[in-house]
């Protein structure tokens, strides 16, 4: 985890001839890029790091979005080195009229230099879908990268061209011949710019590239993980995933179904309402509009949005125009089927979204995102065309469905019915004072900071850890909240029921950014909520359970990275003077060796000899197990788990929202057969300590 440490605004004395010609700073080529590379990639953290495969990635799939590539494969090498390739038309390598060197130099080395950026026919080789709308992609990455590589199999012929920093070391050169076409982009990110390490994530790779299976019918998408590979790599050609050898991991995706298969892929753990998945795909008024959807029996929704292949985390137009028709046409149809009556009001969107799984997708060549980072589409045209596309289509699904038109109309009912009762309950609630922000929990022992950016929570398991953390804490930043026992499961549970379980009672007062319809994020007393449970089966269910409160309920806590996980020793060891902590066994393994170790404590009593024991016990090295927070000591506790200089802590955050929720009602859900399926298929996984 990264030192955060504070800015310090220097004001400096301005004189009339201060600000000049010379005060302007003009940055050159990729300059900005390094510059600022938080600009292009959103961060320089573990999402940048994927960010910069996703726009290599991206490249290669808008080929294939335009009819002229079915097969990507994108492998992590030793170094974690990243290499992507298709088979698609190959970068040109002509020289461009304009700036006098080979196209694929501009490509990779100038900012909007691009594909993209035609508005003439697909005669002329445009692309009539991109995702990239910036075309600053390749260069980007270029750029952020000490050693960037890039073949191009076209016409024949094998072109190559190799960069450092962004910087061509070569002009673009003829290197061989080649029966495919295609292009191969190879890269190795920089370190200074990504100083928090250059390992990727192997699942996170997946997910994503799994998900673009989905998103393009006929793609053919391979994910290898050759990072521990050790002999000689040829990678020469565009068919290389069976030049490796083992050990390799590799997994390939290829759906023909299209969104109604991922709409199947999120609900595998859940049971649907109706039979039937809603699907069309049509062109409306020059807009791609795709929509799968599938409603379960659940109170969480599931909406993804994308445009041009590109995940929307804040939707945006599309979405807009999709919910507004989804309710419209919902009351509709309950109307004219009689099932609402006269006397009940109408769905609110909030019904007709409550146990829905739906994927919205919108493909066109002129796209505009709100940031580079593509989290929110603002074109004004897709809320139209996706408005009056789903409004036809599904209309005619409900006409043509009736039973299921008649399950999804009773499943908004009990929304409706249900959340009139909660929010009677939860007013009730209120006006006892319950909620009231003035009355902090008395089991909190809170810091002496009002400043939320300075402030932390340990959340932990006990009054005897509590004790612990209390005495072992900086008063000055760090508050202590003590649960008792297992919080309560919240996948299935409405406000109302929450709200009357005094520990969770306790941690809402205790954030103070209440809960349901009346959070406010800017009322966080703490921009840390660090869960710190122990080291067994209980704490990591409770860690669970907490996990699954903030997910369901402060999904906007999570995604801004304010909860954590306190990372506590698991040994302590000692020999004569010297002691370590370790953290895994590894480390343990390092300090101890093959060495002989005597568990336990020399000073309880022994069958043998007290005074032989303890003579044997002087040579090796004394591991305690520490089992909970509790066990340790104040001074202990401090100085493994709370102080900000020899403390770790796991940052939680949601990487893809619809594989969390699908874990989330696997594990937490109430039905069975999956999660027992999960439990068997992994337990030779788990490390119980029991």
């Amino acid at each position: 985890m990264p030192k955060v440490t504070e800015e310090k605004k220097v004001v400096k004395k301005v004189t009339k001839n201060t600000y000049s010609a010379d005060s302007i700073q003009v940055l050159e080529g990729l300059e900005p890029v390094r510059k600022r590379p938080g600009m292009y990639i959103g961060s320089t953290g573990p999402d940048g790091l994927h960010h910069l495969i996703w726009e290599i990635f991206d490249n290669s799939r808008d080929e294939a979005m335009n009819g002229y590539a079915n097969r990507i494969e994108v492998s992590i090498l030793p170094g974690d080195r990243i290499r992507v390739v298709d088979n698609g038309r190959g970068i040109p390598v002509d020289i461009h009229s304009k700036l006098k060197v080979s196209a694929l130099q501009v490509v990779m080395t100038t900012l909007h230099g691009g594909g993209k950026f035609n508005n003439e026919s697909d005669e002329a080789g445009s692309y009539k879908v991109s995702g990239g709308l910036h075309g600053v992609g390749a260069s980007v990455v270029n750029a952020l990268s000490t050693y960037c590589k890039v073949e191009v199999h076209k016409e024949g012929k094998v072109y190559m061209q190799e960069y450092s920093i962004g910087v061509p070391k070569k002009k673009v050169a003829e290197v061989g011949k080649s029966k495919e076409t295609g292009t191969v982009v190879e890269f190795q990110p920089d370190p200074t710019i990504f100083k928090e390490g250059t390992k990727y994530e192997w699942n996170r790779v997946v997910s994503h590239l799994r998900q673009q299976a989905y998103l393009v019918k006929g793609l053919e998408i391979i994910c290898i993980d050759a990072r521990d590979y050790t002999g000689e790599l040829d990678l020469a050609g565009t068919t290389y995933m069976y030049d490796f050898g083992m050990p390799v991991v590799s997994q390939t995706f290829y759906f023909e179904g299209g969104l109604k298969s991922l709409v199947k892929h999120y609900n595998i753990t859940s049971k649907p309402v109706h039979k039937n998945i809603f699907y069309f795909e049509k062109e409306q008024d020059g807009v791609g509009v795709e929509i799968a959807l599938q409603y379960i029996d659940d109170m969480t929704t599931k909406l993804a949005a994308f445009a041009n292949n590109i995940y929307n985390q804040e939707g945006g137009t599309h979405i807009t125009g999709f919910k507004t028709t989804l309710t419209r046409l919902i009351n509709a149809y309950g109307r004219k089927a009689n099932i609402l009556k006269e006397k009940d009001e109408n769905f609110t969107g909030d019904d007709v979204l409550e146990g829905l799984t739906a994927v919205v997708s919108v493909k066109m060549r002129e796209i505009q995102f709100e940031g580079q980072t593509k989290g929110k589409l603002g074109s004004m045209e897709a809320q139209g065309a996706v408005s009056t596309a789903f409004g036809e289509a599904f209309a005619f699904f409900l006409e043509e469905n009736p039973e299921d038109a008649k399950e999804i109309i009773n499943k908004g009912l009990l929304a409706m019915r249900a959340r009139k009762a909660a929010k009677a309950a939860k007013d009730s609630i209120l006006r006892k004072g319950v909620l009231d922000g003035m009355r902090l929990p008395g089991k909190l022992a809170d810091c002496q900071s009002s400043d939320p950016a300075d402030s932390e929570l340990f959340i932990v398991e006990g009054d005897s850890a509590g004790g612990s953390a209390k005495m072992g804490r900086d008063r000055r930043t760090q508050a202590i909240l003590p649960l008792r026992g297992k919080i309560l499961n919240v996948e299935r549970a409405r406000l109302d029921k929450m709200l009357a379980s005094e520990q969770i009672k306790n941690l809402v007062l205790a954030m103070g950014a209440a809960i349901g319809d009346t959070f406010d994020i800017t009322k966080l007393r703490y921009h840390k909520l660090i869960i710190a449970t122990d080291a067994d089966v209980d704490g990591s269910h409770i860690r669970t359970l907490l996990l699954t409160f903030f997910y369901r309920y402060y999904r906007e806590i999570l995604e801004r990275g304010h909860v954590y996980i306190a990372q506590p020793p698991l040994y302590k060891l000692t020999r004569g003077k010297e002691m370590h902590y370790a953290y895994t066994d590894d480390e343990k393994f390092k300090i101890v060796g093959d060495e002989d170790a005597a568990e336990g404590d020399p000073n309880e009593e022994q069958d043998e000899e007290s005074e032989e024991v303890k003579k044997a016990m002087a040579k090796k090295w004394r591991i305690q197990r520490y089992k909970g927070l509790g066990e340790m000591n104040p001074d202990e506790l401090k100085e493994t788990t709370m102080d900000i200089n020899n403390r770790t802590l796991k940052q939680v955050n949601v990487l893809e929202a619809a594989e969390a929720d699908k874990i989330f009602d696997m594990l937490m859900g109430s039905d069975v057969g999956p999660r027992k399926s999960f439990i068997q298929t992994y337990a030779h996984l788990a490390d119980l300590d029991i």
